[in-house]
């Protein structure tokens, strides 16, 4: 990645921890001893799973492969939604077949992207991401698995999607960036909101404001590795090793002692995912 700067210091070791979206893929695990490497470096710093999660139909192929080579290591599949218009009858079949895995946890990264139609070169347009979308909540409804919703400046479309469509029993909002009255809204549905490193950020004064209303059963802590480092490590290489640092961040934020949110977010994750 360009600008890039080395990888940061391991933190202080806080457990246990879930890491409950990365991309080991784009971390640079390739096979299984490198799935390893990345997972131990984790597991010194308390974070003892991690779920790994696909973007496209190969990288969905890639981390049920993971999965199955690790024990620490679970996954979630889906389309995401810039690559909607790749969601052919084909992809479908596969996805599917793979959502049924008893390594998937989750169906996801799906929803709704208005940042990037007419910014990336082939990114799907937002008519092909609704359909997707769509098709996923249907899935993850079909295989009893949760949904995981990528939502980047679309918070009003996805909310009406869930409700036109009926929402799974479990919904998770990766990354969650929204205010606090998108997060408000978001807790009296029952959906899960997962906070990235980006909590941590000085200047997301209106993400902060809502993490701290969220009730810990709705809660989980990821990195979306190898993205989004946490403060002060900001543009440096992220990987789920970094967990701890954005779970003291969020601790700070909510008044709670880091050992004490680590224990509150895992359990969070182990019921939603089903760990």
């Amino acid at each position: 990645m360009r600008g890039v700067r080395s990888a940061p210091p391991a933190p202080e070791a806080l457990s246990p921890l879930i890491d409950a979206h990365t991309h080991l893929d784009a971390c640079g695990a390739t096979d299984a001893a490198s799935v390893h490497e990345i997972v131990d470096r984790a597991a010194s710093a308390g974070v003892g799973q991690v779920v790994t999660v696909a973007d496209d139909l190969a990288s969905a192929r890639w981390v049920v492969t993971a999965a199955d080579a690790d024990e620490r290591v679970w996954a979630a599949t889906a389309l995401h939604p810039t690559r909607a218009n790749k969601l052919d009858q084909a992809a479908r079949t596969e996805l599917e077949a793979l959502a049924r895995h008893p390594r998937t946890v989750a169906v996801g990264e799906t929803g709704l992207d208005h940042y990037w139609p007419g910014k990336l070169e082939g990114c799907a347009e937002k008519a092909s991401q609704e359909e997707a979308f769509r098709w996923h909540i249907d899935l993850a409804k079909r295989v009893g698995k949760p949904v995981m919703i990528h939502d980047r400046e679309a918070h009003a479309d996805v909310l009406r999607i869930l409700r036109e469509e009926g929402a799974p029993e479990r919904v998770i909002f990766h990354c969650f960036s929204g205010d606090a009255t998108v997060a408000r809204q978001c807790v009296d549905a029952g959906y899960v909101l997962s906070f990235s490193g980006t909590v941590s950020f000085r200047n997301a004064h209106e993400l902060r404001e809502a993490a701290v209303i969220v009730p810990a059963e709705q809660l989980m802590v990821e990195t979306d590795a190898p993205f989004l480092t946490p403060h002060p490590h900001r543009g440096a290489a992220n990987e789920p090793y970094c967990l701890p640092y954005t779970v003291r961040a969020l601790a700070q934020l909510r008044h709670e002692t880091p050992e004490e949110l680590a224990v509150l977010t895992s359990a969070t994750a182990r019921r939603v995912y089903g760990l």
